[in-house]
């Protein structure tokens, strides 16, 4: 079987190489080299250009090389094939990571650490136990729960939100219009790992951050989005920044990548930037994860984490 690979801005040829090493008995050609394009029955890909799957008319199944997908499902000529996503353990406990770290960092205020340390101050504040933050995750997937799951182990009130209701051990679930509200309103740090969908596109904006209050032990709520950039609006976080209704925030994602030299964000003091990798993991463990999907694809069986296009994820 012949395989197209695609992999924008990373490295293409280590990519090849892995797919290659498990995959000896199918011809894997670089997406930009492939000639009859009759011969193409899987597409294993990243961010390719809108329109460049529908030249494939044999194809049979779309491998997303990462837990994102809404750069496929935007494309209207996208094939009427089964889209494949990553949910493999080396990506979710990356990304739980991510979201432990940066909750601690502004937790223990440690920006305002590295301002004194700069100036040569020895100045200390006091900081509130996890068990007084309360810290809302938005998106109660696979990467939600177990980030979730590991705050709590800190000590962290935690809360979760999804579009429907999820009934999950040691902590309380909200759902629906309503429920957002009830969570936003008693949320110190807010956590978005959200899907880009219809639904949840530009939901970061100025009348939720309204919505959080600004009387709980930091002081002034904090938004940490690691989920997907066009959830958020960032003239508004920067706005909600300026005008108090947010003290800090964490962004790996944003709504055009990468980040404009020209964006206020990158200046702002109370702002964390990183380059789309809370969840970077290793070609290595996705390339065994996709194998893995084919494998069963082709001995018959159901395959994991296919995509369902109407829920957009």
């Amino acid at each position: 079987m012949s395989i197209a690979l695609y992999t924008k801005g990373w490295d293409q040829a280590l990519w090849l190489s892995h797919f290659q090493t498990l995959l000896p008995n199918h011809t894997i050609t670089a997406m930009e080299a492939v000639e009859t394009f009759e011969d193409i029955r899987y597409a294993m890909v990243w961010k390719p250009e809108p329109g460049a799957l529908a030249r494939f008319p044999n194809l049979e199944v779309i491998f997303s090389l990462g837990a994102g997908v809404d750069f496929l499902l935007n494309d209207p000529s996208l094939p009427n094939v089964p889209v494949v996503r990553v949910v493999d353990p080396d990506l979710t406990n990356r990304m739980s990571e991510y979201v432990v770290l940066h909750c601690l960092l502004h937790h223990r205020r440690t920006l305002s650490y590295l301002r004194y340390q700069q100036a040569g101050l020895w100045m200390d504040r006091e900081d509130p136990a996890a068990k007084d933050i309360r810290l809302g995750i938005l998106g109660l997937g696979v990467l939600g729960q177990d980030a979730a799951y590991k705050l709590s182990i800190m000590g962290y009130d935690v809360m979760g939100w999804s579009r429907s209701q999820k009934d999950l051990q040691n902590m309380r679930c909200f759902s629906g219009e309503a429920g957002l509200d009830a969570m936003l309103s008693q949320t110190d740090i807010l956590v978005s790992l959200l899907p880009h969908t219809q639904e949840t596109h530009a939901m970061l904006n100025l009348d939720l951050f309204k919505k959080l209050p600004r009387d709980g032990a930091l002081g002034g709520p904090v938004l940490i989005n690691a989920g997907r950039g066009k959830v958020q609006v960032e003239r508004d976080i920067m706005k909600a920044l300026d005008d108090g209704l947010l003290i800090g925030a964490s962004l790996d994602v944003f709504e055009d990548e990468p980040l404009h030299d020209s964006s206020p964000l990158w200046s702002h003091p109370n702002v964390i930037l990183t380059p789309h990798n809370a969840a970077a993991s290793s070609a290595k463990a996705i390339t065994d994860y996709v194998v893995r999907q084919l494998s069963l694809y082709e001995a018959g069986q159901a395959m994991d984490s296919v995509v369902n296009r109407n829920a957009g994820y």
